[in-house]
């Protein structure tokens, strides 16, 4: 990598997950050295190949332990908090990592001098929900803007990428089971959003290219409902399934009970959010406070999908060629 380094640092919370190793791709090529702060730095030597020599360093950082955040942000010239999980587990609950979490780097940022920090939220959150992962999302928002209101919230869509937990999930699924759900009947409305547009727009934020204190609504150029999302999916793997309607109170069962079990597809909290869309706002798309508003035309799934998702037809990559 021939970028030339700027001499400012910024630390990403979360930078060895899915979107977060995105993030520390998009900020090194701008010339920014990168402290991915995770809980494993043994598990997240894969970013430092995203940059120059010494670009990169992955450093240890738990949201549940203050001290260990204060010691990820000193030096800092910015800090990205991208850590999120869709369900808890053992310690990492919602409270703590979506709630607690931003809050505490709010405020250990302001600490080091630093006026605003990059949060990624994400569309639905609110503190009226009934979904514990929408409640605990608005928390944080409001955590990170009552420390450091000149803060960036950015909110995704369904973020899909090579390494998304959606359109992989059920690609996955359709290789052994002869039918995939669609919860709630499958009328719930997304914008999916591609995983590098995301990673550029926190990259202006970083910038400085974004308002301060102002709310970003990330989506990509189609809304799709979850049954159009899987018969994309179906249509690139070449796979034929049935599609079959789950009420949302049997879904809400269903995830009770597979809740219980490590990597569950499903839980009680997912369902609740399925009964609410997940779209860019009206307003903010008359503010501009979108992907297209900040000058990012965002990737199409028809574009993105084929590249990672053809791996799960019948032949894999070998069948690129072969007859529909």
């Amino acid at each position: 990598m021939s970028t030339s380094l700027n001499g400012k640092l910024v630390t990403v919370f979360g930078g060895s997950g899915f979107l977060g190793r995105h993030i520390v791709q998009a900020l090194a090529k701008r010339g920014y050295r990168v402290r991915a702060a995770v809980r494993r730095p043994d598990l997240a030597t894969h970013l430092q190949p995203l940059g120059a020599p010494g670009q990169i360093m992955p450093v240890q950082a738990n949201l549940r332990y203050r001290w260990s955040i204060d010691r990820a942000v000193i030096g800092s010239d910015a800090v990205v908090n991208a850590v999120g999980i869709l369900a808890p587990t053992g310690k990492q609950s919602f409270d703590a990592v979506q709630a607690f979490g931003p809050r505490a780097i709010a405020e250990a940022a302001r600490s080091a001098g630093i006026s605003g920090i990059t949060h990624i939220s994400a569309i639905g959150a609110n503190a009226d929900s009934t979904s514990a992962y929408a409640r605990t999302k608005a928390a944080g928002e409001a955590g990170v803007l009552e420390t450091l209101p000149d803060s960036v919230i950015l909110r995704p869509s369904i973020v899909f990428g090579p390494e998304d937990n959606f359109f992989n999930q059920f690609a996955g699924m359709a290789r052994i089971s002869p039918s995939l759900p669609l919860i709630g009947g499958g009328e719930t409305k997304f914008q999916p959003v591609y995983v590098c547009d995301v990673a550029e727009a926190v990259a202006r934020a970083v910038d400085g290219d974004l308002n301060a204190g102002a709310t970003y609504e990330l989506g990509g150029p189609e809304v799709k409902s979850f049954r159009e999302c899987l018969e994309d999916t179906l249509e690139i793997t070449r796979r034929s399934r049935f599609l079959m309607p789950i009420p949302f109170r049997i879904a809400s069962i269903m995830g009770r009970i597979m809740q219980n079990f490590p990597g569950a597809p499903l839980t009680a909290d997912q369902v609740e959010l399925l009964k609410s869309d997940n779209v860019v706002s009206q307003a903010a798309k008359s503010e501009g406070r979108t992907l297209e508003g900040i000058g990012i035309a965002p990737a199409t799934l028809a574009t993105i999908l084929p590249t990672y998702l053809e791996r799960f037809r019948l032949h894999g990559q070998y069948d690129a060629h072969r007859p529909a």
